[in-house]
């Protein structure tokens, strides 16, 4: 192979392919190396190096030096074979090591197409794939449009390279933040957690170092001006601002925002908050199908309930009646764990056995019988949950088909009922004045030429 030739094909490969001119004479010297042990044994000590400067190949094997013939005489067509799948395997890496690098960061490309749900998208001289999965619903994507996504994955399949985008990650809500907003990238205000539901609502938790820059309105900006740039790269989604708290009591109720929480209640061993508030604004604090409190709850790491204040005494009362049915529960051992927040036997059934043993100076065995009575007991309720909703399924099912059995009953009826007759109009309903033939009488129906007139003499034809 002359030294020159194979320069000017290290060169092409590193600015075409932008592979390392290292990586592709290292990838050589392996395929050269692949090929001598085809032609002289698995077995031979096969040594190849390749000058980086002059592009010379000196080659041994078994610790002899191979001449230039020798060299060219090592199985032209295998060696040329294994270099190129060698460099795609080169190229394959050095895309893994660029992209690797970029998972979680903001690209843009061109769409080129779509293929059963999936978009192809063009990344420089690469193709990144936009699953259904990663899109945020109700979005279609044309031809030639631009597109902004985030890397989500990167992986290697065969000689390629799988680029997978992302818009419904939560980290695309974060870099389109640092993009529109300076404090953000500057360090000054910080995102500290992002809970969302791609298409519809975003929760972001921020915070700023600089105790004169207001961290939410910074995110807003004037007139909302910057928050509705990011609404409108995520088709409309609603994004609500959160001002972080390392005080769950804080965080809680800001996360649960626009509602009003009244109280937050922390049951620290089972992660489960309870957050209460008025009959007002209870259906605001759970939100459209539970968003609301579901996605505060993603926000703040905590299992949050959204309760009244007398919901939560009925819940307390029901707890303490299920509790005190367990053999060898005492009611203080009940009413202490009511205040930690256990409220079902479900939540008895995962309680850490020190904990109980602590709480009423029990034995571990009292303790593994309480627990597995918990257990059975939260079988039974389920089961029988399970069978009140087949019953009310079926209820509702019967319902149905008595309702659509009567309306078909009536339909039936009035389709066998026959015709009502025509009224048959006898001239003596007419109006006054009205003639059978539609023309004005002031004489009435009966009045004729030859009817006598108002004095009852005859009239003269």
């Amino acid at each position: 192979m002359n030294p020159q030739e194979l320069l000017r094909i290290v060169d092409s490969l590193h600015r075409e392919k932008q592979i390392s001119p290292d990586l592709v004479i290292s990838a050589i010297e392996s395929a050269l190396v692949t090929a001598a042990k085809r032609q002289f044994g698995e077995e031979a000590d096969v040594l190849v190096k390749i000058a980086p400067e002059g592009g010379q190949i000196s080659a041994t094997v078994n610790g002899k030096a191979l001449s230039q013939d020798e060299i060219g005489r090592i199985g032209a067509q295998t060696a040329k074979q294994v270099i190129i799948q060698k460099l795609k395997e080169a190229e394959r890496d050095a895309r893994l090591d660029e992209f690797y690098t970029q998972v979680g960061q903001l690209v843009t490309g061109i769409v080129q197409r779509t293929e059963r749900g999936l978009t192809i998208v063009q990344l420089g001289n690469v193709e990144a794939i936009l699953p259904r999965s990663e899109q945020i619903p109700g979005e279609s994507y044309h031809n030639g449009s631009r597109v902004r996504a985030v890397i989500y994955e990167v992986k290697a399949a065969g000689n390629r390279v799988k680029i997978i985008l992302s818009r419904s990650h939560p980290s695309f809500v974060q870099r389109l933040f640092e993009q529109e907003i300076p404090e953000i990238s500057d360090g000054v205000i910080r995102i500290n957690a992002i809970s969302r539901e791609p298409g519809y609502r975003s929760k972001v938790a921020v915070s700023s170092s600089d105790q004169r820059i207001d961290c939410v309105g910074a995110c807003v900006g004037m007139r909302g001006n910057r928050i509705k740039n990011v609404t409108s790269e995520l088709a409309g989604e609603r994004i609500d601002i959160v001002r972080w708290s390392d005080d769950p009591m804080v965080l809680i109720p800001n996360a649960l925002q626009p509602a009003e929480v009244e109280q937050v209640l922390l049951c620290d061993m089972i992660g489960r908050a309870i957050a209460l508030v008025s009959d007002e604004h209870l259906s605001q604090a759970i939100g459209r199908f539970g968003q609301n409190v579901r996605l505060a709850s993603k926000l703040c790491s905590w299992d949050i309930e959204i309760m009244t204040a007398s919901e939560l005494e009925k819940q307390i009362e029901r707890a303490m009646e299920m509790f005190m049915q367990i053999e060898g529960m005492t009611e203080g051992i009940a009413q202490q764990l009511v205040e930690q927040g256990y409220l079902s036997y479900d939540d008895l059934s995962v309680i850490e056995p020190d904990a109980l043993m602590e709480m009423g100076n029990l034995s571990e065995e009292e303790v593994d019988a309480i627990v597995q009575q918990a257990d059975d007991k939260a079988a039974e309720l389920e089961v029988e949950e399970e069978e009140r909703k087949i019953k009310e399924k079926a209820d509702k099912e019967r319902r149905a088909t008595e309702e659509l059995e009567a309306r078909e009953r009536s339909q039936t009826a009035a389709k066998s009922q026959p015709p009502a007759p025509a009224k048959e109009v006898v001239a003596s309903e007419l109006p006054k004045g009205d003639g059978p033939d539609g023309a004005s009488n002031p004489d009435g129906p009966n009045s004729s030429p030859d009817a006598t007139n108002q004095n009852g003499e005859e009239s003269q034809s």
